[in-house]
């Protein structure tokens, strides 16, 4: 049973070093703190770096054995004043 989740994001020292935006990887635990799930966003490094808050991305979500068990998309949607009706979505 999984009452509880905590998500931790990985740094990449390469992201720490230079600053710049990598794919973001996360750690999803349990509350004793064990790894129940991977998770991993899939996206260029043009969109992080052009539209990163409502950039689109693709976040595949494993299991410790490395099988997908959840796959999350969410596409470009403009999110500005002249467009507010297209907010994100998942």
């Amino acid at each position: 049973q999984l009452d509880q989740i905590i998500i931790h994001q990985q740094v990449e020292l390469l992201e720490a070093i230079l600053g710049t935006e990598t794919s973001s990887k996360y750690e999803i635990k349990n509350r004793l703190g064990q790894r129940v799930y991977f998770a991993e966003e899939e996206n260029g490094c043009f969109d992080r770096k052009l539209c990163s808050p409502i950039r689109a991305f693709t976040m595949r979500i494993a299991d410790n054995a490395g099988h997908e068990v959840i796959r999350v998309i969410r596409p470009l949607r403009c999110n500005s004043c002249c467009f507010p009706c297209f907010l994100q979505q998942v």
